[in-house]
């Protein structure tokens, strides 16, 4: 599932809108909408909220980063231990529950971002259960600006159907959403006599989720690095910075058979990626 959502602290309350639903979902009750409604119609982040269900979470593990493209969906799942009274029953078609995560803090998020469905669950004792849901994204549809990159915290929800009741806990976890990186590289010319210039090109670009492109990223430390022919390990050569469109260039002198590429340490709102080598021939 996704959710695309502007979020803003409202009188206490926690207000989502611009949702969109794809039209082959758009027919069904989804956890999703379930989930939207008691987050927008309660202070679902107040710890005073009304008609708590008797559920918490802990042992949330989600992936250290998220990287997101342009275009594509992209799922990260999550996994966390359920624990409730014995008056909750979760196997109930009336009880659902979900990861969630949050972009600032929980008293005023920026954004939330949650999954389509609801965490499946195995029981391992009479009150408790170890889950596993998703986190969905779909760039595409607007789920993400690109100041949304960066650290985001992750929390869990409960909700029951019928009641209307909810759980909602967060500050269980942390996750980086990145700007899915490019690297590419050009060595030439091609063949090379030894001792002669080779001029090494390239581009650093990563996505850009307001308008579904890649751009370059300018102003960013990245190194050349060459590997001998007939060996697997990289030597860095020199560092340099992209320019104001994000192209790389620079010049070293033929000395042997080999390959070149470029390598990006990453960001925090980027992550680090490394171009497949270009073979240069030196004679």
């Amino acid at each position: 599932m996704r959710i695309r959502a502007t979020v803003a602290a409202v009188s206490g309350a926690l207000a989502l809108s611009a949702l969109a639903v794809p039209a082959a979902q758009a027919d069904s009750t989804s956890y999703r909408d379930a989930a939207v409604q008691a987050l927008s119609g309660k202070s679902a982040f107040a710890a005073s909220a009304a008609a708590q269900l008797d559920v918490s979470f802990s042992n949330l593990k989600i992936a250290k980063a998220v990287k997101v493209g342009t275009t594509n969906h992209v799922s990260t799942k999550v996994t966390y231990t359920l624990t409730h009274g014995a008056d909750v029953d979760i196997d109930s078609p009336d009880f659902a529950n979900g990861p969630l995560i949050y972009k600032g803090t929980l008293e005023e998020p920026v954004n939330v971002l949650l999954g389509y469905d609801a965490a499946t669950c195995t029981a391992t004792s009479a009150t408790t259960a170890n889950c596993a849901g998703l986190i969905d994204i779909y760039p595409g549809d607007g789920d993400l600006l690109n100041s949304d990159a960066g650290s985001w915290k992750a929390g869990a929800l409960a909700l029951n159907y019928s009641t209307e009741d909810t759980a909602l806990q967060g500050d269980l976890g942390a996750t980086l959403v990145q700007r899915n990186s490019k690297l590419t590289v050009n060595a030439s010319p091609e063949p090379v006599r030894k001792g002669k210039t080779i001029t090494v090109t390239g581009k650093l670009s990563r996505a850009n989720w307001e308008d579904n492109k890649y751009h370059g990223y300018t102003n960013q430390p990245v190194k050349l690095q060459f590997r001998k022919k007939g060996t697997s390990t990289y030597t860095t050569v020199k560092t340099i910075k992209s320019n104001s469109t994000g192209d790389l260039k620079t010049t070293v002198t033929a000395a042997t058979d080999g390959y070149f590429r470029y390598s990006f340490a990453g960001t925090s709102t980027t992550p680090a990626v490394s171009a497949a080598g270009d073979f240069v021939d030196v004679q």
